[in-house]
């Protein structure tokens, strides 16, 4: 009756890699250095409704009847014909507790297979912490401005609210870095990036090289545009941030409210699980009610068991997923701030020159060209990773609500299966107590 979760979102194309075993050890040697990124916001949903309104007979119906976008099919057809032409695979697993005098830490195993010739050799095995990812995204957003970069789950946690090395917070955590990998390394132009290949490859990272580098690079385009506030953000890219704006506001609301339900549903497990023992403790001294009443307390326990399913599934599956998506439309306003800051510079400077030309009829200097070229370049970069970012939000939301009726449905299904056979229990009973008056 179930559709099985898919392992991995389909939008990251990915298939799991199957145990590797590389000449090279991997090192688990702790890799000093932290760098901390910062980003946390939003994203939204696209027209998302079932065409008819009775209940499904089962998730895989739902599934067919389910509409998120009109180029939908176009995108999955895509995506599983450019699967043919992958040559770099990733995958991020095997989590690990390292254990020293100075810290405490997670290593996970990353293991790659490619075909590509900046490879020295077709297979690597290492093994990376959170601040190795953290590390690699700051210098994919230092060498590629213009491009978007995929976000990382947060670095820090509440104390006394999360525990960090808990199976399921580590758990969590290394799905979102196997996510984050596999959308770096699917991208067409990230993925060639040499601060990959030495984070896929490389036995011990260098990276205390370049980080003096990652400020200036930033400051300078400030320094120039500084004085000059931007015209007018071009109409194509005003829709994109009023777009975001609206994503982020929804995805705030639905991932506030699925706090809220995932809270009353640990409140009303408790209160189940209490409501359960009482009909078994009550069985005890019941004789006459006691099959009944351990009926009773069986099927309160079965549904006690479906909804922490049910709510495990939400925490573990859906939360998660918002919470990229609200990271990665924080990515993309900083994308779009960038490509604002650049557009500042070209116009700065043009107004400049423009000026001087009246004065003294100069010809227009090479600088305005070359910034003329960089706001061309960063526009058709944000507008390529838009459409790719739209694409895999499309399937990922299909996927994520999929799952959610599926899960939903085994949980009323479960319900409903228990209280049934509690019915035929209580018939069956009926029946034996009227045959024994009659006897």
């Amino acid at each position: 009756m179930s559709v099985g979760a898919l392992k991995g979102l389909a939008s990251s194309g990915q298939k799991p890699i199957t145990e590797i075993l590389h000449p090279l050890s991997a090192a688990e040697e702790p890799l000093s250095v932290t760098v901390n990124v910062g980003g946390d916001k939003e994203a939204g949903l696209t027209n998302g409704t079932p065409v008819e309104t009775s209940s499904p007979a089962s998730a895989s119906s739902l599934f067919n009847r389910l509409q998120l976008d009109d180029d939908l099919e176009a995108d999955v057809r895509d995506l599983y014909a450019s699967t043919e032409t992958r040559d770099l695979f990733v995958t991020v697993d095997d989590p690990k507790k390292h254990v020293s005098t100075m810290e405490t830490y997670i290593t996970y195993r990353v293991s790659t297979k490619t075909t590509r010739i900046e490879f020295d050799l077709p297979e690597y095995c290492v093994r990376r912490r959170y601040q190795d990812f953290d590390w690699l995204r700051i210098k994919l957003e230092d060498s590629q401005p213009t491009h978007l970069i995929p976000p990382l789950p947060e670095k820090f946690v509440m104390k006394g609210v999360v525990d960090r090395f808990s199976e399921e917070f580590v758990e969590t955590r290394m799905k979102a870095l196997d996510k984050f990998l596999k959308r770096v390394a699917d991208h067409p132009v990230l993925s060639f990036n040499p601060h990959l290949n030495a984070f896929l490859s490389a036995k011990d990272l260098n990276k205390r090289q370049g980080l003096a580098l990652l400020t200036k690079v930033g400051e300078s385009v400030k320094h120039v545009a500084g004085g000059y506030k931007l015209r007018a953000r071009p109409a194509e890219f005003c829709a994109m941030g009023e777009y975001l704006d609206t994503f982020s506001q929804k995805l705030g609301t639905i991932d506030r409210i699925a706090q809220r339900i995932l809270k009353e549903q640990s409140e009303y497990l408790t209160e189940l699980r209490e409501y359960g023992t009482v009909y078994s403790s009550w069985a005890t001294s019941e004789e006459e009610l006691q099959r009944p009443l351990e009926g009773v307390a069986s099927c309160v326990k079965t549904c006690c068991g479906a909804l922490e399913d049910q709510s495990e599934s939400m925490s573990q599956d859906f939360l998660p997923v918002l919470r990229e998506y609200v990271l990665y439309i924080e990515s993309m306003k900083n994308v779009l701030r960038k490509r604002d800051q650049t557009q500042a510079e070209y116009e700065g400077r043009l107004e400049a020159a423009i000026l001087r030309k009246q004065e003294d009829r100069t010809p227009m200097p090479v600088e305005v060209e070359k910034c003329q070229d960089k706001v061309e370049c960063f526009n058709a970069d944000l507008k390529a990773d838009w459409e790719r970012w739209q694409s895999n939000k499309r399937q990922d939301f299909k996927q994520l609500l999929t799952g959610m009726a599926d899960k939903n449905i085994n949980h009323y299904e479960k319900c409903q299966a228990a209280w049934e056979s509690l019915i035929t229990l209580l018939q069956d009973k009926q029946t034996e107590d009227k045959t024994s008056e009659t006897n």
